[in-house]
Order: structure tokens, then sequence, then C-alpha cells
């Protein structure tokens, strides 16, 4: 991943950093998804890392569910771990860098809504789960191929290009992992429903995560996309699709 593009995803989300959790919803819903998964796995205590932090929503909800429990955050963007307690452990990372050297091996990384911003997808995730202890586990939800069907479709219709980030394949992401690894497989599909697709397109680019590799459309090629978007004849709402994954993995 170059730099420009490393700094381009981080300033969207450093300038969005202060209106990110009211704004944020599928992304908390996911990571509370994902913390409560963890609640109910025998993951030993220690060093537990929340990759990607953000703002804190999958920390603040593993802290919840495991009293005692500290975990630390590390994110890229400055802007988002000032928003941390002050009590918090946080640490500011490039984790374009890979993932830096702790004095204990940690028994839990766990990362949500942040893989897909990085470089070779499936690489990165072998990388993190090479660095887990002896029955240390990865947690972790991450956007995939299938999603936004209605976009691609509209995009498709209007002849115009989709502009939306692309996701990784859920199959590409685990195959350099061992078999035995992968304790928990989850797909989820979870849609958002809106009276216009810009209403369902914005809450993207408002949360900081805008940036795409895709030239801009004109508005042009914004009104033709919208007017081609799918619209259930017995309805009078727009929907926008994501597949998520969740991933538990055990070293």
């Amino acid at each position: 991943m170059s730099t420009s593009w490393t700094d381009q995803v981080l300033s969207g989300f450093g300038q969005a950093a202060t209106r990110y959790d009211n704004l944020a919803i599928l992304q908390r819903s996911v990571a509370e998804r994902l913390a409560g998964l963890c609640s109910r796995t025998p993951i030993p205590r220690g060093l537990w890392v929340d990759l990607g932090s953000g703002t804190g929503l999958l920390a603040d909800a593993l802290e919840a569910r495991h009293p005692g429990q500290p975990v630390l955050r590390i994110d890229g963007c400055a802007e988002m771990l000032k928003l941390h307690p002050r009590q918090a452990a946080t640490a500011l990372v490039d984790l374009n860098k890979g993932l830096p050297e702790w004095s204990a091996d940690p028994m839990l990384l766990a990362s949500s809504f942040t893989l897909h911003w990085l470089p070779t997808p499936d690489e990165v995730l072998r990388h993190w789960f090479d660095r887990l202890g002896p029955d240390g586990w990865l947690a972790l939800t991450v956007p995939i191929s299938g999603s936004f069907p209605q976009w691609r479709l509209a995009a498709e219709i209007a002849q115009v290009p989709c502009t939306a980030l692309p996701f990784p394949e859920a199959r590409a992401l685990i195959q350099k992992l061992p078999a035995t690894a992968v304790q928990n497989k989850i797909i989820l599909k979870l849609s958002q429903r809106a009276d216009h697709p810009i209403r369902l397109l914005k809450p993207i680019s408002a949360i900081g995560a805008g940036s795409t590799p895709a030239p801009s459309l004109n508005p042009a090629a914004w009104r033709r996309l919208c007017r081609a978007w799918p619209r259930p004849s017995d309805r009078d709402t727009v929907t926008l699709t994501w597949h998520v994954l969740l991933l538990l993995l055990k070293r």
C-alpha cells in the first residue's frame, strides 16, 4: 500500500474522529457481536490487543465483558486514539508496517473493520496469527466481497464505475492459515435502509471510511447511479447490504 493511500485513509478517519461513535452504528453492532463471541470463548488472560482500535468500540466492549482484563488499543490515527478514556492503554502504530514487539506474546489479538484497509489482507492475517502466544486467539470482523450488491447492480445499469472499496474474499483470507486454526467462521448479511441511496452512502464517508482507489464520480454520474438503484415495488426504501466475516482463530 502506498504512503499516499495510507495517508488518505488515516486523514479521512482523523477528520471524522469526533463524530465516529455517533454515526458508526453498524460498526458498533458488529464489534459488540464479536465481543460477545469472545466472552463465550476460553481466551487466556494476559496481553489482549485491539488492532486498528479506532475510537475503541471493540476494546470497550471486550473490557466490559471481562472485568480486570485491560485491552491495549493500537491504531495509526492519532485523532482517534485521543478519544479513548484517559486510563486506557494506547499506542500509535502503523499496522501497514507489521505488529510491534511486546514483552509478552498476546493471548488475544482482536480487530474489527480494519483488515480490509491493509495491503495483502491474507498475508497480514497470517502475520497476526503467527504473533499469538501458545493457546492464543485471534478474533476478527472484516467486510468481504459480496458486499454492496445493490450498489454494484445500480452501477452496471447506469453504466458508471462502482466506486466502492474492494473487499477481500473470505476463502482467500484463510488460505494461508493452518486448517486447524479456524474455530468459528460466520458470514453476516447486514442490510441498511433509507429513502434514498445517498442517505445510505453518506454515512460511510461521514465516519471517514469513504476512501477508495477508484476515481470520483461527477454529479451527473451520481444522479444516474441513484436513479438506477434497485427499489422493490412494494417498498418506499432502498437497501445496502454488507457481508461481514466473523472469524475466531486459535494458535
